[in-house]
C-alpha cells in the first residue's frame, strides 16, 4: 500500500465551497428567544442570524460533508488540524493518518462544531500554499 499524500488530495473546490458555507454559520448566534411567537416581518427577521437545529446552512454543510468519501472527509479533518496549528504541513501524513483511524459516523458534526471551521480550512489550505482565490472569483 503507498503511502498517504504529501499534501491533500480534496478537490480545492470543494474546500473553498465548504469554506464560504461554514463561515456563514459561524456568524449565527444562539436562539435569543425559541419561545417567542411574533412575526418575522416586525422582528425584522433577526432570526435569520441565529442557529437552529433546522438551519439550511446546517443542513447544506452536513449533507455536503456526509456525502464524502472516507478519504476526503479525512483530508478535511486533517486540514482543519493544521490549520488550526495542532499539525504542521510537514505533518500532513501523521494527522491524515490519524484522521483516517478516528473516521467515524459524526465527522460533519464535528467539523462543524468547531468554532472558526471556515478560516481553519483557509488556513490548512495555506499551508500548503493552495487558496481559494480562484474559486471566489469565480463565484462571488
Amino acid at each position: 500500500m503507498a503511502d498517504s499524500p504529501a499534501r491533500p488530495e480534496i478537490s480545492v473546490d470543494t474546500v473553498c465551497r465548504l469554506i464560504a458555507r461554514a463561515r456563514e454559520f459561524d456568524v449565527k448566534e444562539a436562539p435569543s428567544d425559541e419561545q417567542e411567537g411574533s412575526n418575522a416581518t416586525d422582528d425584522g427577521f433577526i432570526d435569520v442570524l441565529e442557529a437552529h437545529r433546522d438551519d439550511p446552512v446546517f443542513m447544506e454543510l452536513k449533507a455536503t460533508i456526509d456525502s464524502l468519501d472516507v478519504d476526503a472527509q479525512a483530508d478535511l479533518v486533517a486540514l482543519a488540524w493544521v490549520g488550526r496549528g495542532d499539525y504542521g504541513p510537514e505533518e500532513w501524513r501523521e494527522a491524515r493518518a490519524l484522521a483516517r483511524q478516528e473516521h467515524n459516523t459524526r465527522v460533519a458534526a464535528y467539523l462543524l462544531g468547531m468554532p472558526l471551521l471556515g478560516d481553519y480550512l483557509e488556513e490548512g489550505l495555506a499551508e500548503f500554499d493552495l487558496s481559494c482565490e480562484d474559486f471566489d472569483k469565480q463565484h462571488f
